[in-house]
């Protein structure tokens, strides 16, 4: 069975897929099953499809993100190596299968949907609407990443019969995905604001939700927070230009009737109940800080532990912890560094770490769709843009507190014990944040221009996203251009430096050839994103 786009059969989840998160192994991927689901059934096959690429599990965070993200975001640390820039292909094969696996579920939802009579559609339009913005979220992260990408055509073989040619799938532009979901989720937005549930499907949607539990001010929240990051992305673009400013305008300027998520409480995120079911982080551990090896998947980079030491960053102990023989002291790994002084560096016991309590060793730790700081600090960005200074400001310390207030929540909720070495750290205190806030590398009034003050927000977004939210990381890494990331040259590969992009996985092109062929000339590592026009 070949792993592409319009072949997708692999872990389909189309039937019996139970309302308990306790029994969502029961997977079915025999295509002669697919009758027996519902929607309602359908819905959570979307959301458990792509549970390990939300919550921090180790394929995400051991194969895609430990050499690459993460190591061109410098939210890590590692010793050079020759090859180090070139995205290594079983992490991008596998981050692109699960895409196209979820994005089956999704289009037979959209299959099963289409199949009952108008009045069933009525009572379960909620499932199709939180679905879409679901699938949404992870496609902007895959364009992101890819550009061009099959998506208008994809994930239809059920839909088509099984026939395999008839289903090969187009790859669509990056500014034309970004455009219908933008078309879409102001539909979307306008739709939830007057959706209505009787009690018994009510109950229902709360069920099969493990993302927002079936409360639908949440998915409004979802909807809408994901409009702005999706529009302030693209904020840059020349033919996005007055949408992106004019739409965000409208959704900050009427919170009623377009709610985004304003405080941690209202993060959109799936949250750990019960670590003895699927819906668990306890591939985190091997994932970032593997015993069999070193890996450097949780090691600092020299660039974010000294930022952090020079401004009294009320998050640094929460976040990291120091070498086992570095005194107390928080050092990270110098990208220009030598081959021999890393080595010696990490050898002797001397970089610092993420802090186990806090992340790796937690089995409680969120799988992290969209929160508050990140969207204060998109906020801050749009208001600094349309020239409202003041406002740009209290976003940006707003984001700041409730970063630290986020990464203070998490810390609370860990479950790990006796960590050889270390102790739970303490939470930050509102004192220290104030500290912060007003330092000098901080503060937002040191800043004489807008350039400076949009550095100040640049910085900020590098340091909450971390290694937490690496697609966010990079996306805005490459967009603002800042912050400004020494690498070593790599002159033994072609790919001497960090890439702009992913590039298409080999089996696509195989078998989706005439297709690729459209996109070829453009898909390679040097070739920027759309809306990376700076």
């Amino acid at each position: 069975m070949k792993k592409i786009s319009f072949l997708v059969l692999s872990g389909l989840l189309l039937a019996n897929v139970s309302c308990k998160e306790a029994e969502f192994t029961e997977a079915y991927p025999d295509p002669s099953k697919i009758s027996q689901t519902t929607v309602e059934k359908q819905f959570t096959g979307v959301l458990y499809t792509n549970r390990d690429y939300v919550l921090p599990g180790y394929g995400l965070y051991f194969v895609t993100l430990r050499t690459s993200l993460n190591r061109y975001n410098q939210a890590t640390g590692w010793i050079n190596e020759t090859g180090q820039y070139v995205p290594g292909s079983a992490g991008v094969s596998d981050l692109w299968y699960n895409y196209y696996n979820t994005l089956a579920q999704y289009r037979e939802l959209q299959k099963v949907y289409a199949s009952i009579p108008a009045d069933q559609q009525k009572d379960r339009r909620i499932f199709m609407l939180a679905a879409a913005v679901y699938m949404y979220d992870y496609t902007e992260k895959i364009v992101d990443l890819f550009g061009a990408v099959p998506f208008t055509q994809a994930g239809l073989l059920s839909t088509n019969g099984g026939d395999y040619l008839a289903s090969n799938a187009k790859f669509d532009t990056a500014e034309s995905i970004y455009t219908f979901m933008l078309d879409d989720l102001k539909s979307i937005a306008t739709e939830l604001n007057g959706i209505t549930l009787n009690a018994g499907y009510q109950k229902s949607f709360q069920t099969q939700d493990f993302v927002n539990k079936g409360d639908i001010t949440l998915w409004k929240r979802y909807a809408n927070s994901l409009r702005v990051r999706m529009l302030n992305r693209v904020s840059d673009v020349e033919s996005f230009k007055a949408r992106s400013n004019a739409e965000i305008a409208e959704i900050l300027g009427n919170s009623t009737t377009y709610p985004i998520v304003e405080t941690n409480a209202q993060n959109i995120q799936v949250n750990v109940y019960d670590i003895n079911t699927d819906i668990n982080s306890k591939g985190f551990q091997g994932g970032i800080a593997s015993t069999d090896g070193n890996w450097f998947g949780n090691t600092a980079g020299k660039a974010i532990i000294d930022n952090m030491n020079a401004n009294k960053d009320p998050r640094l102990p929460i976040l990291f912890e120091p070498g086992a023989n570095a005194v107390g002291k928080y050092i990270g790994i110098d990208p220009v560094g030598t081959e021999a002084s890393q080595t010696a560096l990490y050898n002797g016991g001397q970089v610092a770490i993420y802090n186990r309590y806090t992340l790796s060793h937690n089995q409680f730790f969120p799988g992290v769709l969209i929160n508050a700081p990140q969207m204060n600090l998109i906020k801050a960005e749009y208001y600094l843009r349309t020239g409202n200074d003041a406002s740009a400001k209290t976003a940006y310390e707003t984001a700041i507190g409730q970063s630290v207030e986020f990464y203070n929540g998490i810390l609370a909720r860990t479950n790990a014990t006796g960590i050889t070495g270390a102790t739970i750290p303490t939470p930050a205190t509102p004192a220290s944040i104030t500290a912060y806030i007003a330092g000098p590398g901080v503060n937002w009034s040191s800043a004489t221009n807008n350039t400076d003050k949009l550095k100040l927000i640049a910085t900020q977004k590098w340091l909450h996203y971390n290694l937490v939210q690496p697609f966010e990381n990079w996306a805005d890494i490459r967009r603002l251009d800042y912050p400004v990331l020494s690498f070593q040259v790599d002159n033994a590969n072609n790919q001497t430096l960090p890439p702009v992009r992913y590039t298409i996985p080999g089996n696509e092109i195989t078998y989706n050839t005439a297709n690729y062929e459209a996109v070829r000339s453009t898909d390679n590592l040097k070739n920027k994103v759309f809306w990376d026009v700076k």
